[in-house]
């Protein structure tokens, strides 16, 4: 299937590695030019290289931490003919309200939460200036199934949702689908830092896969796949919603 992307310029922040990279990856074989945005200079030049080598694109690093001041518009400056827009960068940690304190909450947030509504402040306008374009949010399952032990997580995710949503129902009038995606459990190194520090209670790595649909955590093209096709005119049709892909774990708690 032709997803009429070649030549699209894409935004990804959080490129430099998981889930990002297999975004920019997914991207990069449709032929999309790339803006790639994480901290790490040398992870980002890393992918930069591989792909531009792989794929013959053109690809564009800028090293920055989002919730620096002035980094939201400098990205934007950087990329402000972008057609495609993917927040991606962050991870909001896990614990329990007393667990998770008010300095790391309000970090993590400041990159995940506002990191995600601010970019869109700053790119929403240059889109609709030229006419349109796709902003994608990467999220997080999470959202929609709160719990105790990721309440930072949970509120975050449930935020933006929420945003997703308010914001792209009238983004149409201004040529613009917004949309989210809600990965589930994701085989990246965050994940299995997680499961090994679970499996210090006595319950193995290989026990909580076991747990999960399929026994195993989805694979990052899994999720960078819908990405791409979501900003394809292939979906020209959606905006305003949330896509989660966990396996049918969510489902499964609802039954």
């Amino acid at each position: 299937m032709d997803l009429k992307l070649a030549g699209k310029r894409v935004l990804i922040t959080g490129a430099s590695q998981g889930i990002g990279e297999a975004l920019a990856e997914a991207f990069a074989e449709e032929g999309c030019a790339l803006h790639l945005v994480a901290r790490s200079a040398e992870k980002l030049n890393a992918v930069a290289a591989r792909l531009g080598d792989q794929f013959q694109v053109p690809v564009a690093v800028l090293p920055v931490d989002i919730t620096a001041p002035g980094a939201v518009e400098t990205i934007a400056a950087g990329a402000q003919d972008v057609d495609v827009l993917v927040n991606n960068a962050g991870a909001i940690p896990g614990g329990n309200l007393w667990e998770v304190g008010a300095e790391c909450w309000r970090r993590s947030w400041d990159l995940k939460v506002f990191g995600y509504i601010d970019l869109v402040r700053a790119i929403y306008p240059r889109m609709k200036a030229r006419g349109g374009g796709v902003i994608l949010n990467n999220i997080g399952s999470g959202g929609e199934n709160f719990d105790f032990d990721y309440v930072a997580g949970s509120a975050g995710n449930a935020a933006l949702m929420a945003f997703t949503r308010s914001i792209g129902g009238r983004s149409l009038d201004d040529g613009i689908r917004v949309l989210g995606v809600n990965p589930g459990r994701v085989a990246t190194e965050r994940l299995y830092q997680v499961l090994q520090a679970r499996s210090a209670n006595g319950v193995t790595i290989d026990d909580q896969l076991r747990c999960l649909p399929m026994g195993r955590p989805a694979n990052a093209r899994e999720i960078a796949d819908l990405f791409v096709f979501l900003a394809s005119p292939r979906s020209a049709y959606t905006s305003g919603a949330i896509f989660t892909v966990d396996g049918g774990m969510t489902a499964r708690r609802s039954i």
